[in-house]
């Protein structure tokens, strides 16, 4: 018998009840400001690249309206991701606002949309919250980096990185993770090479495997909700990013609430205009990037 849509979504390809997370709590939320970039990274799993507005640049009146809300749900951090965040035209006023009433995290490839409002960023750190910075460094070896993010830009990233650093601010780094790679290795030589900016404290480094673009329909193994009890404990479900938080998306000129900041090429994640009916819906593990949550405790979050 033939499955109809709704059933294929919730059901796998062999009719059992797919695994699927029931959010507790808004702890952190994401804004998207946008797909528009300055790099063009072939492997980027947001599709950004300079021009692009599959998901369209975030405004100040929308970030404000999500602000409240969020507030009114005990929200404890405020996110930021792109493409590239310094593109978004609104964006230094979006930060200013939301470091008025919680702790920011934005994601930043560090190069020149960052560099030429370095002077307006470091003004930030009067405001009553903490800001923290995740760059994008995808390889400790300037060479490998440069040939997917384009000459010259790991120079720039971590140059910026070592200046947000020395002026005060947290911050952390994303990177690559090859599926053959020795970790402890990779690690190490990166420790190796902040500090030649001047970083000697151990940071946090969040490592993404391989996520493809957007769109893209690779085979992984489809999570049923045996899966879900049988494989993980209580805490590790609890710990899948869709439990605690999501993520504002900007798509044909108005504000979704999506599941988590992975799956924003699938419409069956926007659950809805408002963050607490959002909070209310079931999110259902049929994503491709949900097997790298479940497999390998993939998240974009950095916790406490």
């Amino acid at each position: 018998m033939k499955m109809n849509n709704c059933d294929a979504w919730l059901f796998t390809s062999r009719n059992e009840p797919r695994g699927y997370i029931q959010p507790q709590t808004l702890e952190e939320l994401w804004f998207h400001t946008g797909t528009n970039c300055n790099l063009r990274c072939p492997f980027c799993f947001e599709g950004s690249k300079p021009g692009d507005s599959r998901i369209e640049f975030l405004t100040l009146d929308d970030v404000r309206t999500f602000i409240d809300e969020a507030l009114d749900l005990g929200v404890k951090t405020f996110s930021f991701t792109g493409g590239e965040p310094f593109v978004n035209p609104n964006f230094l006023e979006i930060l200013a606002l939301a470091l008025e009433y919680r702790p920011c995290l934005v994601l930043t490839n560090a190069t020149e949309p960052l560099m030429k409002r370095m002077v307006d960023v470091q003004r930030l750190r009067d405001k009553p919250h903490a800001l923290k910075f995740r760059v994008s460094l995808d390889d400790p070896d300037p060479v490998k980096h440069d040939e997917l993010r384009g000459k010259g830009n790991f120079s720039k990233a971590l140059t910026t990185l070592g200046m947000l650093y020395k002026a005060g601010f947290s911050v952390s780094i994303a990177r690559r993770m090859l599926a053959d790679e020795e970790s402890a290795v990779v690690d190490k030589a990166y420790v190796q090479t902040l500090r030649t900016v001047g970083i000697e404290e151990d940071i946090t480094m969040i490592k993404f495997p391989e996520f493809h673009l957007p769109g893209s329909l690779p085979h992984v193994p489809e999570i049923t909700e045996n899966c879900m009890t049988r494989h993980l404990n209580a805490q590790q479900r609890e710990n899948f990013m869709c439990n605690f938080s999501k993520m504002v998306v900007r798509k044909d000129g108005r504000c979704g609430v999506y599941a988590c900041t992975l799956v924003d090429d699938n419409k069956s994640y926007d659950l809805g205009a408002t963050l607490k009916g959002a909070m209310q819906k079931r999110v259902i593990l049929g994503h491709h990037r949900c097997y790298s949550c479940f497999a390998c405790g993939t998240s974009c979050s950095e916790g406490d």
